[in-house]
């Protein structure tokens, strides 16, 4: 088990170009610690190692260096959706921010809270969190003031603003999923999605990226995956049905004796299927 992590935000939550900034600065040759840092990028200080959590958390960059994802997605002459403008591009970056797991809490949330409950708090979420980091591995892990903090970015990211006013508020990248519903003052619900709300490609991307090179991804990794989506597994199964019938060389769904899983029978680039979406726009 690794340990969690529960800062580096520095109270923002990411913006819907920030990535975008993020990736240029590092194409730039530029450093986040760079003297200059705040004047290149246009924003404060605490903004700027903001950006750099935030690239890190979304697998944008690694050790402060461009990963594949990044230059696929916001590369400025080839990149397939340089502003994250496509909901499967959203998506995407949801999928990267939770099984990254740079940003412990979004895992937490989706991943292993959900399994319990589908409703929320922010106490009972906060308790979860808790009682997640009361094992011997975690120890001096949960600080309560930090945890708050998190989980009031985390409802930025994903809840749409009641108060039209504050404006700031409908910068955040990941509203448009609605994967996280502000029922009343403090109830919270994961939204149910329905499969055709994201294109198969990223759900094959999805797989491709869980299964690490395996050739077999377990029903337990299937359910992560259903959870990460707020999709019910019956649901993310048929999809994968889907992909049997488009990848018939690849992918096949196994159910045997009760015992659900996923064989790769062929080799597949991940970003060979998201071309497949992206040149049908």
């Amino acid at each position: 088990m690794s340990r969690y992590s529960f800062s580096g935000h520095e109270s923002f939550h990411c913006k819907s170009l920030w990535l975008k900034k993020g990736y240029d600065y590092l194409l730039g040759g530029n450093s986040f610690t760079d003297v200059d840092a705040v004047a290149k990028l246009g924003v404060g200080k605490n903004m700027v190692a903001s950006i750099r959590f935030w690239l890190r958390a979304f697998s944008i960059s690694k050790m402060d260096e461009i990963t594949d994802i990044a230059t696929y997605l916001f590369d400025a002459e080839n990149g397939r959706d340089p502003f994250a403008e496509d909901l499967n591009t959203l998506w995407i970056l949801h999928i990267l921010l939770v099984t990254t797991r740079v940003a412990s809490i979004y895992d937490l949330t989706f991943v292993e809270y959900q399994r319990e409950k589908k409703e929320f708090s922010r106490d009972e979420l906060r308790n979860f969190i808790k009682r997640k980091c009361s094992v011997p591995e975690q120890k001096n892990v949960y600080n309560e003031n930090t945890i708050k903090k998190d989980i009031g970015v985390l409802l930025k990211n994903y809840v749409a603003p009641k108060d039209l006013k504050n404006i700031e508020d409908f910068s955040a990248l990941l509203i448009a999923l609605e994967l996280i519903v502000n029922k009343d003052t403090d109830t919270y619900s994961y939204r149910v999605t329905e499969p055709n709300e994201i294109a198969p490609e990223v759900v094959m991307f999805a797989l491709l990226l869980m299964s690490n090179c395996d050739k077999t991804l377990s029903f337990d990794s299937l359910q992560q995956l259903s959870l990460t989506l707020c999709m019910p597994i019956v649901s993310l199964i048929e999809v994968i049905r889907l992909l049997e019938k488009q990848y018939p060389e690849t992918i096949v769904f196994s159910d045997n004796s009760g015992i659900k899983n996923v064989q790769f029978i062929g080799s597949l680039n991940k970003f060979e299927v998201l071309d497949r979406y992206y040149n049908s726009l």
